[in-house]
Order: C-alpha cells, then sequence, then structure tokens
C-alpha cells in the first residue's frame, strides 16, 4: 500500500521504494521530506483520506537535500505556499540536490551490487532523474521543537549529508531516521538495519559515529526514508547498523 498510518498521527507515503511521510495535530499536518516527483498525487490522496487539504500542509522539513528527499519540495512551496525547513548544512544540497561527492561512485557502485539495479530502476521511473532543486528555505535548529505540527524535535545526525537531521517525536515514541539509519538501501538491495551505502554517503564514519544520536531518543518506532517501519525500538535498529557497519 503507497500510503498507511505507522504510528500515532504519522502517515507514510511510500513510492519506488522512497518514503515520505504526514505528521499531524490539532493545528495541521507537516510533511517531512519530499520523496520523487510522481509521488505527489500520492501525497494528495494520503491528506483526502486523514480528512485533510492542502490548505492544512503548515510546513515542509527536509531530512536532507538528496534528488529522493526534495523531489515535490519545490512544488509544495510553489502551490502551496509552505517553508520548507532544512539544516544550513545542507541548504545548498537541497539547491542542487545531485552535486554532492559520496565516497564511492555513485554510478558504479550498483554494477557491483546487481540487486539493487531494479531498485534504482523503479526510482528513475518515478522521476529520480527529474527533481528540480528548492531555493527559498529557511534554517531548522537541531535540539528543540521545531514550530510546526507534532512539534518534531531535530537531531543532527551528520554523516550521510553535512547537515542530515533525524526528526524526534518524543510525545509518540518515534524518530523518523530519513536516512541515518534505512531498513532497505537501494545502492546494495540490502534489507534490515543500516546505514545508507558509501555510494551515496559522505562520510560512513560519521554516519555509523551519528547512530548514537537516533538511540539516545529512545524512540519505540524509527521511520526510515527508504524500507519498512521498524517497531523493534531504535536500539535494537542501531545495534543492527552497527553489526553491518560501513559498505
Amino acid at each position: 500500500m503507497p500510503t498507511r498510518t505507522v504510528a500515532d498521527g504519522v502517515q507514510l507515503v511510500s513510492h519506488a521504494h522512497v518514503n515520505c511521510y504526514l505528521i499531524e495535530d490539532e493545528e495541521g499536518v507537516t510533511l517531512v521530506d519530499a520523496g520523487l516527483p510522481s509521488m505527489w498525487p500520492m501525497v494528495l490522496r494520503a491528506l483526502e483520506e486523514r480528512g485533510r487539504n492542502p490548505d492544512q500542509v503548515r510546513a515542509l522539513v527536509l531530512t536532507h537535500g538528496h534528488f529522493d528527499h526534495v523531489g515535490l519540495a519545490a512544488r509544495a512551496q510553489r502551490e502551496w505556499g509552505v517553508p520548507v525547513l532544512v539544516h544550513p548544512g545542507d541548504a545548498r544540497l537541497a539547491a542542487h540536490p545531485y552535486r554532492y561527492s559520496p565516497q564511492r561512485n555513485r554510478f558504479l557502485y550498483p554494477f557491483t551490487h546487481p540487486r539493487s539495479l531494479p531498485l534504482l530502476v523503479s526510482m528513475a521511473a518515478a522521476g529520480a532523474l527529474n527533481v528540480k532543486g528548492v531555493e527559498r528555505v529557511e534554517p531548522l535548529a537541531p535540539g528543540t521543537a521545531l514550530p510546526v505540527p507534532g512539534r518534531p524535535v531535530a537531531v543532527h545526525t551528520p554523516g550521510h549529508t553535512d547537515g542530515h537531521c533525524a526528526l524526534h517525536l518524543p510525545d509518540r515514541a518515534t524518530v523518523i531516521s530519513g536516512d541515518a539509519l534505512v531498513t532497505l538501501d537501494p545502492y546494495t538491495g540490502r534489507t534490515g538495519p543500516q546505514i545508507v551505502a558509501s555510494a551515496a554517503t559522505k562520510d560512513t564514519r560519521q554516519a555509523l559515529a551519528s547512530l548514537n544520536a537516533l538511540a539516545a531518543t529512545g524512540a519505540a518506532t524509527v521511520l526510515p526514508g527508504h524500507g519498512q517501519p521498524w517497531t523493534g525500538g531504535v536500539e535494537a535498529a542501531v545495534r543492527g547498523a552497527l553489526d553491518v557497519g560501513e559498505h
């Protein structure tokens, strides 16, 4: 199913192995990450299913600025007039979502990991190669509740990108981990808790070190940028990712 409830007041929208989330409260809706361009009608349908409309989306918060998290951001900003929040360390990347240098060549890596090819092809078919960046962004401040529906607390988790942030929902025992921890790596095809491969991560050692900040949330549910939600507790997910290590 492309949309479903995955935590208290949190709706998952998933397509082509890419996830974004809607957080609801009495003040409206926060969209977390902007997926791929073809996910636009799915986000609209998810809002409708929850009895919401686009006028109730108060903000778009990006965990980071890679193309598969920025996909519909420019359109949402243009058509809905929503502010787009991102860590200052990823503001330039959000404007130019293909301009990044991972540890290993992201174009060659999949050929040594053939299980990834069907995933990457489906992402491309969903618009991954035609993402427009978003230049008008507002800075989010880690460590404090953001002034958006759901009041998520940004947790700076650098490594995948310089400005990557997870979003902690303390009152819902949930953390949206973005690509700081995923349960499906599109660049290897491997499932289970892990960091994203070096083909798309700037600094894998830093990414592994940032898992400590995720574990410190104590969340029961982890909602990743790729793969299925994890309901076995963030500490267990982090242990699994550390066991996998760099790749």
